[in-house]
């Protein structure tokens, strides 16, 4: 068929193949033109199909020259749908990883479930003997706990409800929104989905199994950002999975001493994804954001995060993070030239003047890149096999 995007409100419900494929090319060249490092063989990538799981794996790949196994839930078509892209990203990755002659096997399901673990234990038995490295970018806004029970995330206010800007995807129009509290329930189950208890699950089944290496890596990411988003992502109810998230990585390498086992936390930047469009304010901040920091020639997407991650800071074995133990990619959101100036602007900007004063463009092409759609050297007007 022919594929065009469909977007309803922050989600777009169609994927390009041929888009997808050229997306994962895309990031593999940046890779290739970052270099090379020393670095972990064999890699367990627990989602691994889209943002910064992709990147994640793309750059292990081929920053290191790492062997990779992939965890991620994603739709194939059903011949009158197209697959996620997430689906079409990782089916890119496996063809072009084996041409250029790296293993690259990739599981789909439920990377909560005992199942899924048991499986990619089974396999990493089987094909690599052990991990060097486990990289946990698990997105989802619920989980099935072993006891049977759903629960699901939630993008509320901790203490009192918010308002503030946000910008109205369906419009570009700049709309205020309030954001309502959380109440303890909710809290608790936003950090049941989104916290650290399932990284800690995989690593504990991991290590039983037998297949940790000695002195292995595992890295989850948070994000922090500036004070005009705290209350709904750093001190809200998303903030609060991300503090859990954080103690985790301290419990890991306390438990694990004995392998010498090191967890990380990635403090990234802010980035069009399909996580952060949904969170209220945010994609008004990444626009201007944005603007500001391609005018300063400092703006990354993520692959050139996660080519500084694993070729930068983490490379040599002599890992760079802040007095709390955290690997900062923020620095360069951070920097004061940054924050002041969007700090300057922000009381003042409204539907007329973000068309100065941010980059909704670069917004809107980044959110049909992760879909496949916008890239000049593919034709959207021809049929292709979904």
């Amino acid at each position: 068929m022919v594929v065009e995007p469909k977007v309803k409100g922050f989600i777009c419900t169609t994927a390009h193949p041929k888009g997808c494929e050229e997306s994962v090319r895309r990031q593999i060249e940046c890779t290739k033109k970052f270099g090379k490092a020393e670095g972990p063989k064999k890699v367990l990538v627990i989602g691994s199909s889209t943002g910064y799981g992709l990147s994640s794996r793309i750059a292990v790949t081929y920053g290191y020259g790492a062997d990779t196994i992939g965890v991620a839930f994603e739709r194939e078509s059903n011949g009158k749908r197209t697959a996620t892209a997430g689906w079409y990203n990782t089916k890119a990755f496996e063809k072009i990883a084996g041409e250029d002659g790296y293993y690259a096997k990739s599981f789909n399901g439920d990377g909560f479930s005992r199942e899924m673990k048991d499986d990619v234990i089974q396999c990493i038995k089987e094909d690599f003997g052990k991990v060097d490295m486990v990289v946990y970018s698990m997105a989802a806004p619920r989980r099935t706990l072993p006891s049977g029970t759903t629960v699901s995330s939630v993008l509320k206010t901790v203490g009192e409800p918010f308002t503030n800007k946000t910008l109205d995807l369906r419009t570009n129009e700049i709309k205020e929104v309030t954001v309502p509290e959380a109440d303890e329930d909710e809290i608790k189950a936003t950090i049941q989905v989104m916290g650290g208890g399932d990284w800690r699950d995989w690593i504990m089944s991991l290590y039983d199994a037998g297949v940790l290496a000695e002195g292995a890596v595992t890295l989850a990411y948070s994000y922090i950002g500036p004070v005009v988003t705290h209350a709904i992502y750093k001190d809200g109810s998303i903030g609060q999975a991300k503090k859990h998230l954080y103690d985790t990585s301290v419990e890991l390498t306390n438990k694990y001493k004995d392998i010498g086992l090191k967890a990380y936390i990635s403090v990234n930047k802010a980035l069009v994804t399909q996580s952060s469009a949904a969170i209220p304010i945010v994609p008004l901040y990444i626009s201007m954001l944005y603007k500001v920091m391609k005018e300063k020639g400092l703006h990354e997407g993520c692959i050139e995060q996660m080519n500084r991650l694993f070729l930068e800071k983490l490379a040599g074995g002599v890992v760079q993070t802040d007095e709390a133990g955290r690997i900062r990619l923020d620095d360069y959101e951070m920097k004061e030239e940054i924050q002041s100036r969007i700090s300057e602007v922000w009381d003042s900007v409204d539907s007329e003047s973000i068309k100065e004063l941010g980059d909704i463009k670069g917004y809107w092409d980044e959110f049909y890149n992760m879909f496949g759609f916008g890239y000049d050297n593919v034709d959207y007007s021809e049929d292709v096999e979904i």
